[in-house]
């Protein structure tokens, strides 16, 4: 249910190709960092080859497109080198556009492969997002998988977390989940994008998601997204999803919920916030600000 509001100026939009595109940044800290993502809005979707010109046009790790269809909106994301079938930051923003243009709400969000819904919120001059993911999965990481992994970040074995092992997981996209032991060991992830890329496509990943448990609810976390093109993501909301169904799995004490600190190491503080149901798979909600980018 969609409701009207007093909200702050819409966010200055840029024409390419004919479709206005809005820049906005999603789980923001205050009115710094959060993961840049583009919005469009329009009454009916380009066709793929444009969709995909214009992500790489705009250079943001994703831009989600979105146009009314019966009771939902049709959304797509496009990554610069590829079409993603979840993106998690690029909904927040997507939900926070869609509470500026047409009322707070929830709104009814068709993909790809799954149906799922976001609320955007604006309260004085901050505007909240949140979205339910689709279903949750997880499974063992396969050993040969993770000593490759390990290999491309040039980590051993002593440098993962002993309490959560390597994990294929999902929710809405597919990552692998690598939960390290320190915190200095995530502030010195180095990889080769080539060999990143590679991997990442040969196992279906959108990223791999390097974690370190601060305590059982606050994690910091690193999102290499190579498949995309990109060497690092600075809020990943996908990846947030999944490893929160993976803590699920794992019966880690999450108490309920998780924060993740993201994009410290970046210079683009982002915050992220998990709500986590008992129920195996259930949907996750992810929240966050989001800002305007000039």
């Amino acid at each position: 249910m969609k409701t009207p509001s007093s909200h702050p100026a819409l966010p200055e939009q840029a024409l390419i190709k004919g479709y206005a595109v809005e820049r906005l940044a999603a789980f923001s800290a205050g009115e710094r960092g959060g993961n840049p993502a583009g919005v469009v809005l329009c009454e009916v979707l380009p066709d793929a080859a444009t969709m995909q010109s214009i992500a790489a046009e705009v250079g943001y790790s994703e831009t989600a497109f979105a146009a009314p269809v019966g009771d939902a909106w049709r959304v797509r994301y496009f990554a610069p080198e590829i079409e993603v079938p979840f993106c998690g930051h690029a909904t927040i923003a997507l939900g926070a556009a869609l509470a500026l243009h047409h009322g707070e709400g929830v709104f009814a969000l068709q993909l790809n492969q799954a149906r799922i819904t976001v609320e955007g919120r604006v309260q004085a001059d901050e505007r909240i997002a949140m979205l339910q993911s689709p279903p949750t999965r997880s499974e063992p990481a396969p050993a040969q998988l993770v000593q490759a992994s390990l290999a491309l970040f040039g980590y051993s074995d002593e440098d993962l977390d002993p309490r959560l092992p390597p994990a294929i997981a999902e929710g809405g996209a597919r990552h692998l989940i690598l939960p390290l032991a320190s915190r200095r060991c995530l502030a010195e992830m180095r990889y080769d994008l080539a060999a990143g890329r590679t991997l990442m496509l040969a196992n279906g990943f959108a990223t791999i998601a390097l974690v370190y448990a601060e305590t059982p609810n606050l994690f910091h976390a690193r999102n290499p997204f190579a498949a995309g093109g990109v060497y690092e993501d600075p809020a990943t909301g996908a990846a947030a999803a999944a490893l929160a169904g993976y803590l699920r799995d794992a019966h880690w004490p999450h108490g309920g919920a998780i924060d993740i600190i993201q994009g410290e190491d970046m210079g683009a503080p982002s915050r992220l916030h998990a709500k986590i149901p008992p129920a195996a798979g259930a949907s996750i909600r992810i929240s966050g600000s989001v800002r305007s980018l000039a």
